[in-house]
C-alpha cells in the first residue's frame, strides 16, 4: 500500500476540489458556487489542506489569490491524482440505478478509500483494521458508506475472510494510483525546496538485481543521498500487479511479448544472451564444440515455466527438432543454482553478467561458445502515462546509459 494512504491526516478530496476551482477561478466566491459549497466552507477547506500538507498554495491579495511556484507544483499533481477517482465515476456511470450518476469525487472521502484498499488486500476487515490501526467496526463503516454510494456489495464472505468482487479491486487500484500521484506531489514539492528527500520503489528481475540496478542506485545516492530506496525482487506476475497499483515505479528486467497489460509500456535497454554455466572442472569445459544432441543430454537447472529465459531455453532445442530436457531443476534463486552447480554437474542457462562474480572468483565458469537464438530483451516495464519526480527520472537515465 502506498504510504501516503496509512497517514491519519489525509487530504480531503473535496478540499482538492476546491483548490483546483480557486487555481482555475482565481478567487473563492467563484469556486465556491460552482462547487455549490460555501465560501467560508472552501476558505476553511483551503486553510486545513495548506496545514496538513504543510504547504503554501496560494498568496492571498485584494485582487484575488494567486497559486504559489510550489502550489503549482502540488496543484498539478493534485489534478493528476482526481483522474483517478473520476476514473471510479466511469466504473459505476452505466450501472447505477439513479437517473443522474452520482459525483463520488464530491461525496467519497479518503478514510473510505484506505480502508477499501487495505480490506481488497488483506481480504479480512480485522487484519485491514489491525493494519491501518483502526477499529473493525470502523472499518466496516468505511466500507459499507463506500458500497451505498457506489450502489455495490463489494465483498463476500468466504471461509478465508472476505473475497472482493472485480469492481472492488477496480476500485483499490484506482485508489493506489491516487494516492501515488499525491505522494510524488509531496516529493516534488520537497524538490523545489532543495529537499532531495524522495522515494524510489524498483522492481527487480534476476538479471537486474544482480548488478544493472545497485550500479544505477549506488550512482543516484551518490547524487541524492537521502533518497528512500527500495528494491522489491519476486515472480514478475507479482511485480506487474505492484506497478499497476502505485506501490512500484518501475520494473528492470526480461520484457514480456506480447506485452502482458494494456497500461503499461515497456522500453529495451539491450538485448543479453544467455550462456551454458556450469561448475569449472565440469566435462563439457574441457570441450571445443559441443552438438545440441550432448547439450540436451545435461542435467539441467532452468528458470520457472512462462518467463523469457525458460521460452529461450525451450526454443534453443526445438529449433533444432529437439525436445526440451526433461531432467531440469527449476530455479530462479542465484544462490540455490550456484549450490546446485557446486554440488553436481549439472548446468545452468544464465546471462553472463549474472555470474560475473562467481566466475572471476573461480566458483563457476561459463562455456566459450554463444548459443544461438537464446537471446532476451532487457528493459524498463513502466505504467502508462506515469510522470517520474526528478530523483526517479534521473534513476532511470541511470538506467539507459548503463551499457
Amino acid at each position: 500500500m502506498n504510504p501516503l494512504a496509512t497517514r491519519n491526516s489525509l487530504p480531503n478530496l473535496r478540499h482538492l476540489l476546491a483548490a483546483l476551482e480557486v487555481q482555475r477561478l482565481g478567487n473563492i466566491t467563484s469556486a465556491a458556487n460552482h462547487i455549490h459549497l460555501s465560501q467560508s466552507a472552501v476558505t476553511q477547506g483551503l486553510a486545513k489542506l495548506e496545514r496538513e500538507l504543510d504547504l503554501s498554495l496560494f498568496e492571498r491579495s485584494v485582487n484575488g489569490l494567486y497559486v504559489t511556484e510550489a502550489g503549482e507544483i502540488f496543484l498539478q499533481r493534485a489534478e493528476r491524482a482526481l483522474t483517478w477517482i473520476k476514473a471510479m465515476e466511469g466504473l459505476f456511470a452505466s450501472q447505477s440505478r439513479s437517473k443522474k450518476p452520482r459525483q463520488l469525487l464530491r461525496l467519497l472521502t479518503t478514510s473510505q478509500l484506505r480502508a477499501l484498499m487495505s480490506v481488497v488486500e488483506y481480504g479480512s476487515y480485522t487484519l485491514a483494521a489491525h493494519h491501518l490501526k483502526l477499529t473493525q467496526p470502523t472499518v466496516h463503516r468505511a466500507v459499507k458508506g463506500m458500497e451505498n454510494l457506489c450502489e455495490q456489495r463489494f465483498f463476500q464472505r468466504s471461509p478465508a475472510g472476505v473475497e472482493p468482487s472485480w469492481q472492488a479491486r477496480q476500485l483499490a487500484r484506482y485508489a493506489s494510483l491516487f494516492f501515488a500521484e499525491l505522494s510524488q506531489g509531496l516529493e516534488e514539492v520537497n524538490e523545489f525546496k532543495g529537499q532531495m528527500v524522495g522515494s524510489l520503489r524498483v522492481g527487480s528481475l534476476p538479471l537486474a538485481r544482480t548488478r544493472m540496478v545497485p550500479h544505477a542506485v549506488t550512482l543516484l545516492l551518490k547524487e541524492f543521498s537521502q533518497t528512500q530506496v527500495s528494491i522489491i525482487d519476486g515472480p514478475y506476475e507479482e511485480q506487474l500487479h505492484n506497478l499497476l497499483h502505485g506501490q512500484l515505479d518501475v520494473i528492470v528486467g526480461a520484457l514480456r511479448y506480447p506485452a502482458p497489460s494494456p497500461d503499461i509500456v515497456q522500453e529495451l535497454l539491450f538485448n543479453d544472451p544467455l550462456h551454458v554455466v556450469v561448475r569449472p572442472d565440469h566435462p563439457l569445459m574441457k570441450q571445443r564444440k559441443v552438438s545440441v544432441k550432448a547439450l540436451r543430454e545435461l542435467d539441467w537447472i532452468a528458470p520457472r515455466e512462462n518467463t523469457p529465459a525458460r521460452e529461450a531455453f525451450a526454443h534453443f532445442f526445438t529449433n533444432e527438432g529437439l525436445q526440451p530436457p526433461e531432467r531440469v531443476i527449476e530455479c530462479s534463486s542465484l544462490v540455490a543454482i550456484r549450490g546446485l552447480l557446486l554440488e553436481s554437474h549439472r548446468a545452468a542457462l544464465l546471462p553472463a553478467q549474472q555470474v560475473e562474480v562467481e566466475v572471476s572468483n573461480g566458483l563457476l565458469a561459463i562455456s566459450p561458445w554463444q548459443l544461438a537464438g537464446t537471446g532476451r530483451d532487457i528493459g524498463l516495464t513502466l505504467r502508462k502515462q506515469w510522470k517520474p519526480t526528478r530523483v526517479q527520472a534521473r534513476f532511470l537515465q541511470l538506467l539507459r546509459t548503463y551499457n
